[in-house]
């Protein structure tokens, strides 16, 4: 699998179902989430956008997805919604490995660029990093419609949160367009 297969097998309506737990915390929270993942040609305007904003050729890109979430509250936690443009450029001779860049509608601000792994067992591999950051998540598909993911996130400050998703497509397999 590469990128492109990636994405593309992501898109559809996806049910997500989250275990959150802040280590040094000891605090556990669960939560449910509507997706909606919607893969992206490298020719997509906002694809184009994307990498014009972080000065990268257009010409780099392989392809992209437009993740739209909603959470569905649990308790008093306070309903979320946003979405996320991701674009993969290529890292020329790797085609399982590059660079992800990212923009999301709940930050202004261009986060550090990303990068993607995928191994020889198909789970890709997001890692992002800084001085202050390492945050790393980690998909795989159990079956078409039924994937996996972890996340976790370290800060200098101490703050680490690991997670844990299990993720069912609505409604099948979307079609090959």
């Amino acid at each position: 699998m590469d990128i492109i297969e990636f994405f593309q097998h992501s898109a559809g309506k996806w049910f997500s179902q989250r275990t959150c737990q802040d280590l040094p915390g000891v605090k556990s929270v669960a939560g449910t989430t509507d997706l909606w993942l919607d893969a992206l040609s490298s020719e997509d305007p906002e694809a184009i956008a994307l990498c014009q904003e972080y000065g990268i050729d257009p010409a780099e890109a392989l392809a992209g997805v437009r993740i739209r979430w909603e959470n569905k509250p649990i308790d008093l936690e306070p309903k979320q919604s946003g979405s996320t443009v991701l674009v993969a450029i290529s890292n020329g001779s790797q085609p399982t490995e590059g660079r992800l860049l990212r923009k999301s509608t709940t930050s202004d601000e261009l986060p550090i660029q990303s990068r993607y792994i995928i191994g020889s067992d198909d789970v890709v591999t997001f890692i992002a990093e800084s001085e202050d950051l390492y945050e790393e998540e980690r998909i795989w598909y159990a079956s078409d419609n039924l994937r996996l993911r972890t996340h976790v996130v370290k800060r200098s400050d101490g703050f680490s949160l690991a997670s844990f998703y299990s993720e069912i497509r609505m409604g099948g397999t979307p079609k090959p367009s």
